[in-house]
This record gives C-alpha cells, structure tokens and sequence, in this order.
C-alpha cells in the first residue's frame, strides 16, 4: 500500500469523516482550553466536570433528547454546586470538588443500572467517535465553534486572570466572572470532547496537551499554538491506528497525546530529563577536565 492510500482509504468512509471532523474539533477546543486549566491549576476541576456529565448523559438517551443537552446542563450544575460548597469557607476547594464529582459521577452510574439496556454503557464511559451521526457532528462544531470563539474573544482578559487576577480586579475586570466564564467553558467544552474519548478519558483532552505545551516554551502565546496542533496531531494519528490496527479510537488518541507528553518530558529543549542529564555530564567532564 503505497503512503497516499493508506492516508486517503479511511476517508473513503462516511463514518470515518465524520470521527475525524468530531475529533479534531474536539481536539483543537480542548487543546486551547488545556493552556488555562494547566496554568491555573484547574486539573482537578476538568477532571471533575468531566465526570459529574454522566448523569445527564444518561438522562438524555432515557428522554430521547440530544446528549449535550443533558451533558451540559450537568457540567454547568456541577460547577454551581462546587461554587456553593466551597463558598461556605468551611470546606477546602479540593475537597468540595471531590464531593461533588464523585457524587454526580456515581449517580450516573446508578442511572445506568436501572434504564433500559439498550444504553451502551461502553459508549458512554469511553466514547463512540466511529459512531457519531450527522447530528452529532453538528452539535460539536456548534459548541465547539462557540466555545472558541469566546476564548478568542476574552482571550486578553482571560490571560491576565490567569496570570494576576489581582491585577485585574485592579484595572476594572471582576475576577469572579472572569473565573465563572471559565468554567463554564470548561463545561462547554467537556460536552464538546465526549463523542471522541467518553466521559472517563475527556480530562485527558483538557490537560495533557496544555501541560505539553508547557514543557516546550514559557510564552502563552506560544502555548495557544502549540497545545491545540499537539491535540489535533494526537487525534489524527489515533485515528488512523484505531483504524489499521483496529483499536478503541478514544484510547488511542489519548496514548498518542501520553506519548507527546513522554517526549516533551524526556527530550524538550529547556526543561527535558534526558537532556538535563546530558548537560550535567557535560559540566562534570567539563570540571573535571
């Protein structure tokens, strides 16, 4: 098979364009969104409105209503609730989010247990990017057009949030909107994810390709290049193994972002182990010498 097949084959597959256009969205909308949650340090809040979806997931194929409504309206709840829980001063917010992901999280599972079994549990926890209809892609490039479009728009607002929100209650902006619009993004965009890589695996999209990122250059902006192609890379060449090597696509996609993040761990320019190793052999035979 010469390499022009084996690049064009799959998409000779109506199932197989409509799992790339679906993953690559999703890829790009969380890649973008991973640089804040990293330099925030929001990973356990991804991880929190990741989950606490299933529920509503759930609650959506029992009434016949389109999934992302479900989803999103339990990732916003989910927020709200970590908001209240942590606004009582008496509970730290790490805790308040375990409280309340786990929580929403086992809920779903117990609605999974008790509605008709046509609900594919597999589909659900780990995600059906093959499967996804017209409809569905419709909805991600929806929601995902949406999403980037305010990140892009609040883009300054957000950076200076991130980076001294003190700051910018200083020059006029409300921090806690600031932080709330955040959030509810995050939501936004956990919905957007869940048709590629399911509810277990959607912290993935939303943190390894901004940590990534961050191994590779100290710049923000920078990052907003780097983090969404390093997502998108990571879709497609999941993509394309699930389909030769016929593979879960969700967990392939995610290996290959794992397999970024080990090679800008080891082998980046500034802060990579393996490189750092070389450089302090390299004064020892330098001092030495």
């Amino acid at each position: 098979m010469d390499l022009l097949t084996w690049i064009v084959d799959p998409f000779t597959y109506g199932f197989m364009q409509r799992a790339f256009v679906v993953a690559v969205v999703s890829a790009a909308v969380c890649g973008v969104l991973s640089c804040w949650l990293v330099l925030i340090g929001w990973s356990l809040m991804g991880d929190a409105v990741s989950h606490a979806v299933l529920p509503g997931v759930v609650l959506a194929y029992v009434v016949g209503a389109p999934f992302a409504v479900g989803a999103l309206a339990f990732g916003l709840l989910a927020v709200a609730l970590i908001g209240a829980v942590r606004s009582g001063g008496r509970i730290k917010p790490d805790a308040a989010i375990g409280v309340v992901f786990t929580t929403l999280f086992a809920l779903g599972l117990v609605l999974i247990s008790v509605v008709p079994s046509q609900t594919d549990l597999g589909h659900i926890l780990f995600g059906n990017v093959l499967g996804v209809s017209d409809g569905d892609v419709v909805q991600v490039l929806a929601l995902g057009g949406a999403a980037l479009a305010i990140v892009l728009l609040k883009r300054r607002d957000l950076v200076l949030y991130a980076f001294d929100p003190d700051h910018a209650g200083a020059i006029g902006l409300n921090p806690r909107r600031l932080g709330a619009l955040l959030l509810v993004l995050l939501a936004v965009t956990a919905v957007v994810a869940l048709q590629t890589v399911g509810v277990v695996l959607v912290v993935a999209l939303l943190i390894i390709p901004g940590a990534t990122a961050r191994l590779l250059t100290d710049r923000f902006p920078m990052m907003l290049l780097l983090a969404p192609a390093l997502a998108v890379l990571s879709a497609l060449t999941g993509l394309y193994t699930s389909y030769y090597v016929d593979t879960a696509s969700g967990g392939m996609i995610v290996l290959a972002m794992g397999g970024l993040f080990t090679a800008a761990y080891l082998f980046s320019p500034t802060d990579g182990v393996a490189v750092r190793a070389v450089r302090r052999r390299r004064d020892v035979r330098a001092t030495s010498g």
